[in-house]
């Protein structure tokens, strides 16, 4: 049986060429993330600084944003912000080498669509990118109420917005 499913295929056509922004100050991490994103067809602008980050954001548009918190100080709050003012529905991903709940609290205030620990495993990781990007997508085309489910559906109950 093909691994390729329909569905999958109708995922994968609906998210392909998405452009991503990867914003992490670890060399190792941002190489790791852009060879997982870009193996699977996105178009990745990866950043190895917050201000290089905010400046990419202010010129061009974006699907999704990944950001790293950076230290306990939590400098990715610069990126979410600033991506929040330019658009308050574009799906923002906060990641951290370690949980600080204070970080992860004034990410979650500030809009962050989640908050995740590093390591991410490629499919935990593809997974949320694609659900997201599909979600926005048919959301700005005016069907989220009728036909996408809310990647953030609670409880097993699928909660949509408009």
């Amino acid at each position: 049986m093909p691994s390729n499913t329909f569905a999958q295929r109708e995922i994968d056509s609906a998210t392909r060429h998405a452009k991503l922004l990867i914003v992490d100050e670890e060399a190792g991490d941002l190489r790791t993330l852009c060879s997982i994103l870009e193996g699977q067809g996105f178009e990745v602008f990866a950043c190895a600084s917050y201000e290089a980050g905010i400046q990419f954001l202010e010129i061009e548009p974006f699907d999704f944003v990944l950001v790293s918190q950076g230290t306990k100080a939590f400098e990715g709050r610069k990126v979410l912000t600033r991506a929040r003012e330019l658009d308050r529905h574009l799906p923002v991903l906060v990641v951290a080498r370690c949980l600080e709940i204070p970080c992860y609290l004034d990410a979650m205030h500030l809009g962050a669509t989640d908050y995740m620990v590093k390591p991410i495993s490629p499919t935990r990781l593809l997974g949320f990118v694609r659900a997201h990007i599909q979600y926005r997508r048919r959301r700005t085309l005016g069907n989220a109420t009728s036909s996408a489910v809310n990647p953030k559906a609670v409880g097993g109950r699928a909660r949509t917005s408009g």
